[in-house]
């Protein structure tokens, strides 16, 4: 039997899609960040429109796809999508309330502990009067 170590033939790349668990207004609301953002600096255009850019970016951030990959099958290159990732992060950074005025609004609301990336962690339950549920 004959080996075949040589390379594929066909296209320079394969690009594949990646389906993402978003709704549509998430997406509109990130592209009218970016359209704003790109009015406030001046820039005229971008290759791709402001929607595209939203779905490329949320691509890389909610489903960990790697620049480089999305840069590939859309026509731009990796540092491109990079510097958008970094944008992106910047203008959702920007319309988040500050850290003191949110640990606030929790204090008068009468919580008393505030997860900062979201996760859960299951403990154990408290006994006696603070019996309740710890994640």
């Amino acid at each position: 039997m004959k080996k075949n170590n040589g390379l594929a033939e066909g296209p320079d790349g394969l690009v594949h899609t990646a389906r993402l668990p978003l709704s549509s207004a998430t997406l509109n609301y990130l592209a009218g960040l970016i359209r704003g953002h790109m009015k406030k600096i001046g820039s005229r255009w971008r290759a791709p429109p402001a929607g595209k850019i939203a779905g490329i970016v949320l691509a890389v951030q909610r489903c960990d796809q790697r620049p480089g990959d999305l840069a590939g099958g859309n026509g731009v290159r990796r540092t491109t999508v990079s510097l958008w990732v970094r944008e992106v992060v910047g203008l959702l950074a920007g319309r988040a309330p500050r850290l003191d005025r949110a640990s606030k609004k929790i204090a008068r609301k009468g919580g008393g502990v505030v997860l900062l990336d979201g996760s859960l962690i299951r403990t154990r339950r408290r006994t006696g009067a603070d019996n309740r549920p710890n994640c």
